[in-house]
């Protein structure tokens, strides 16, 4: 049975996000690291690929053993939903989820709060120890609040499959929440939730027991 279930909600920005976009033709005194956006309405935006690769970077932790040096040879149950350019027999998997580039949503809300600007200016400085040279920077963030529409596309092509695939993805989300997203995690950057997640078919059927199922995982996920 093949069908396709969308994965919507939203990513709530809990602290300044930082996902870079291009610096290379900046003008003096430009911002050193600006924001990725979306160039029809230059708001900030995150790639689905941002969201895709940090997940499977932390349930990789989770579930592959020492041995697993490249994403090609992460736990089957990994590359099962996530994809491998070469798997361990010889031949490429393709990915169940594919990830939607995630624009923001509520830049009226935003405004209406009295901000002047969609992003934020954060000033850094490094020091050089050796010679006390100070190196500021200025880093461009998503503010604190910013919402942004999730939207995952899982491809059933196992039934059986399905809810241990949703079991996984709930708790890449689970731990993205107690990670950061973006870039500068250690320094108070990019940390998210994960709000009003549903599952529903777009394409053929499912089993209704199972889509129940799995949308009480996500559920958990998102605090409902």
């Amino acid at each position: 049975m093949y069908a396709k279930v969308q994965i919507s909600g939203v990513i709530e920005v809990k602290t300044g996000m930082h996902i870079g976009g291009s610096s290379a033709f900046a003008a003096i005194g430009a911002v050193d690291a600006p924001v990725i956006r979306d160039v029809r309405t230059n708001l900030p935006m995150i790639p689905g690929s941002s969201l895709k690769g940090k997940m499977r970077t932390l349930l990789a932790k989770e579930y592959n053993t020492s041995q697993a040096r490249r994403p090609d040879e992460d736990a089957p149950c990994l590359t099962r939903l996530f994809g491998a350019g070469k798997t361990r027999e010889n031949y490429p998997k393709r990915s169940r989820v594919l990830f939607a580039d995630m624009f923001m949503i509520n830049e009226e809300e935003l405004r209406r709060q009295g901000l002047q600007s969609i992003t934020e200016i954060k000033f850094e400085n490094t020091i050089n120890r050796a010679t006390a040279v100070a190196n500021p920077r200025q880093i461009e963030r998503a503010v604190r609040g910013s919402k942004f529409k999730l939207d995952i596309m899982y491809e059933v092509e196992d039934p059986e499959e399905m809810e241990e695939d949703f079991k996984i993805l709930a708790e890449g989300m689970k731990l993205l929440q107690y990670d950061y997203l973006g870039g500068s995690g250690s320094r108070g950057y990019g940390k998210i939730a994960f709000r009003d997640l549903a599952a529903a078919v777009v394409v053929g059927k499912t089993d209704e027991t199972v889509l129940a199922a799995c949308n009480a995982m996500l559920a958990e996920v998102s605090g409902r």
